[in-house]
């Protein structure tokens, strides 16, 4: 009987031991994702290439949806360090607002890194990122060669909080700079959304009836200037740059509704934040910043990014 007792205990304590060793391997294998949207093409994208890149790595995805709300983002990250992942990528719909979860996260032993947004954040573990400040000045120089260095432009800068998008701007306005026949004579700040684009686009062309060029934060919003201006018969007047690299706005430079967007491979960006992730998990030393590469695509070079039905 004694015998038979002995081996229940041992059985139950290696049951115990083989459940905690599931568990923790489950914990220790799994990525948190807070993205800022949960419907923008651009973060679809990136969201499709973590899973991909995950699986092919051996880890678990669990996701969490903030949908441009800080509280919602907040709530969902706090889960996310609840749960114990290994590690988070998130894409900060506010640069300083999200500090006291990069805080916990970091207290926590979570290392907990911003791919494609980033913060402010003391407690950032780096930034998974294009060089913003060069794409916006890129962007810039562009424009004002095609405009032969004069016009007036309109700036509709992306989210206020968002220090990607503050970066953006600030390269684009600062190259502009450079060129002492552009004048930016108006600027807003919104929510990457289309309709923004519209409504700010044709507030611009309505205040500046002789508006050159309208700059978007991204390609929703340079989709959504590009239907203004169309619609206002302005189209071949106003040249409209986007960001991204979206299908739907490959096509809009294709077809002459859009001059330029910027190609920012949202699934190559996915699949480096997961690879540098797990690089940083084993044991990898990275500086502040890992950059993902851009290209611009215009007329001259836009068939190259036009996907081929199968």
């Amino acid at each position: 009987m004694r015998k038979i007792l002995l081996s229940a205990a041992s059985a139950a304590i290696l049951a115990s031991g083989l459940s905690l060793g599931i568990s923790g391997a489950a914990q220790a294998k799994t990525i948190g994702v807070s993205l800022a949207s949960d419907t923008n093409p651009f973060y679809i994208a990136m969201l499709k290439a973590i899973k991909a890149r995950a699986k092919e790595l051996g880890y678990d995805v669990s996701e969490v949806n903030a949908q441009n709300d800080i509280a919602k983002q907040l709530n969902g990250v706090n889960d996310l360090i609840a749960k114990k992942v290994s590690g988070i990528l998130i894409s900060p719909i506010d640069a300083k607002a999200l500090c006291s979860v990069y805080d916990k996260a970091k207290a926590a032993g979570i290392p907990m890194m911003s791919i494609a947004r980033g913060s402010a954040c003391k407690s950032q573990t780096l930034h998974v990122s294009v060089d913003e400040i060069k794409v916006g000045g890129d962007i810039a120089a562009w424009t004002a060669k095609k405009l032969g260095g004069k016009g007036k432009i309109a700036v509709l800068a992306g989210p206020a909080g968002a220090q990607a998008f503050i970066n953006f701007a600030k390269g684009y306005e600062d190259t502009m700079k450079k060129y002492p026949g552009i004048k930016v004579v108006f600027r807003q700040t919104m929510i990457l959304t289309r309709e923004n684009g519209l409504k700010y686009g044709e507030d611009a062309l309505v205040a500046h009836s002789d508006l050159a060029a309208i700059y978007g934060a991204n390609d929703e919003i340079g989709l959504g200037a590009a239907q203004a201006a169309a619609a206002a018969g302005k189209k071949k007047q106003v040249v409209i740059t986007g960001m991204n690299g979206v299908p739907p706005a490959i096509r809009a430079v294709k077809q002459g509704k859009m001059d330029l967007t910027v190609a920012l491979n949202p699934f190559a960006w996915g699949k480096l934040g997961v690879d540098t992730m797990d690089a940083h998990l084993k044991g990898k030393k990275f500086d502040r910043k890992v950059f993902v590469g851009h290209v611009l695509v215009d007329s001259g070079n836009v068939d190259k990014f036009i996907r081929k039905k199968k």
